[in-house]
Formats: C-alpha cells, structure tokens, sequence
C-alpha cells in the first residue's frame, strides 16, 4: 500500500517535483545520461525522461482505474442479477459469456480498436465492451451461494423485495472476490494499456505514455538503455504495488487470489 502510495503522490505532484515540462524539446540535450541536472536523463528529442515518467503515471493509472472499476460496476451488478433470478435472464447471459471468453482477451481489444480507431476513446469502449465478464462470473458464481443462505432466506420470509435483497443483502457479502480480483486486473489494464501504444493503437506520441515512451525510444537501446528502462521500471513498480494490495485484500477478505485468476 505504501509503495502504491509513492506513486499515486508522484503523479499527483509531478508539476512540483521536476522542473521541466514533458513535452519540450531541447536539442542541447539529447541522449543525456541520468545526473543531477536529469536524474533519469533525457531521450532522443532532449526530453526529460523522469518528468515524462511522472506525468505519464497520472495517464497510466487514471486510464487504468477507469478501465477497471467501469466493468466491475456493471459486470458485478449483471452477475448478481443473473444469479439471484435465474430463469431466461441468467441463461441470456452465461450464453453471451460463453461467446466472450471463446476469443483470446486481447484479440477482441485490438480487433475492437482496429474497427473504432486508435485512441484513448477506443480503448474505453473496447475495454467496457469485454471486461466485465469475469466480473460478471465471479458475481454470478458468488450470488448462487449466497442465496441459499439462512439470512437471504429470511429476508424472503420477511417480505424484502428482490432488489433490496440482492443489493442490500447478497451484495455487500459477495463483492469481495470481484474487489480482490479487480486488482489483478488494474495491473493487466495498465499492461494492455503500455502494449497498446508500443503497438500504435493506444495513446499517441508526444504525449507521455509508459507504453508509448518505450515505443518512441525502442532503436537507441542499445546507445541509450536508460530510455526504455525508466518507464519500463515505472510498470513494474506499479504493478509491483498493486499485486501486493491485491494479496493484502485477499488475505484479509479470507480469498484464494490463484482460484479467481
């Protein structure tokens, strides 16, 4: 949590922490190794790597937790729905997530984003479009236990109605396997994000991008390897972090994180 903290504050006070603006050019500086004057030096259009690096974590992690938190809402709620009432509704829907997990992830993603374009919009839609499914059938799996329980049955004998039940009730009891997972799935969300614009298809140069700073600077490796390596390690870091709040949530939640990946 401390190490997520660090960087949630980096990229909060990224404008107070580096003087330079990440995305001017000084050709006086190019290709600079890290120093005082730029602790993580410069790439091949004499910008500052380690201010790229810490206002590309606000891009990183907003687009992330975007990404995420959107199909766990809906992927939770249609689960739970699914769950609870059964019937044609619960078989509408294991038969769409039947459909959905028969193609690989990310194919969908980037066929998806081929068709809209690239851009940070296609990404959304793309992502809203087909990650809600494990949501969905961690909320579904979770939902048929619950109510059989001695506590939903007793709302029923009481009179709830159904929503005040599945929401009121189930809900607050089966929500924390899709909490646990969702942090594996930020740490992907963020990979797909980085994979994305090294590919073309995410967010587009200039603009300071994990993913996309690794792209730009991908031929002047070997003359240069801190071009690459900071952003690099600014995934790895991130996703460092969040697999540890996740093994922290599941610890305390009581869940297997291995059983819900």
């Amino acid at each position: 949590m401390s190490l997520f903290a660090v960087i949630l504050l980096a990229g909060i006070l990224a404008p107070w922490l580096t003087p330079y603006d990440p995305l001017y050019q000084d050709y006086n500086s190019i290709l600079l190794p890290p120093s005082l004057a730029h602790p993580f030096g410069t790439d091949m259009n004499g910008r500052d790597i380690l201010a790229r690096t810490l206002f590309g974590t606000r891009i990183d992690l907003w687009i992330g937790f975007i990404t995420t938190i959107v199909p766990l809402l809906y992927g939770v709620f249609l689960g739970a729905v699914s769950g609870y009432l059964g019937g044609k509704l619960d078989m509408i829907l294991m038969r769409v997530l039947d459909v959905a997990i028969a193609f690989p992830f990310l194919v969908l993603i980037i066929v998806i984003i081929a068709v809209l374009g690239p851009g940070v919009h296609s990404i959304y839609i793309a992502v809203f479009l087909v990650g809600w499914t494990m949501y969905a059938r961690l909320a579904r799996a979770e939902m048929l236990v619950e109510r059989n329980k001695d506590y939903v049955l007793a709302a029923r004998v009481l009179g709830f109605g159904r929503w005040r039940i599945i929401f009121g009730h189930a809900l607050p009891n089966l929500i924390n396997s899709s909490i646990v997972f969702s942090m594996s799935d930020f740490v992907l969300n963020i990979l797909l994000l980085s994979g994305l614009s090294f590919l073309g298809l995410g967010v587009a140069p200039p603009a300071p991008e994990w993913g996309a700073m690794i792209a730009e600077s991908k031929d002047y490796m070997r003359q240069a390897w801190w071009v690459t390596t900071m952003p690099a390690a600014a995934i790895v870091l991130t996703g460092t972090a969040l697999s540890l709040i996740g093994d922290g949530l599941a610890q305390r939640f009581g869940q297997n994180r291995r059983s819900l990946m």
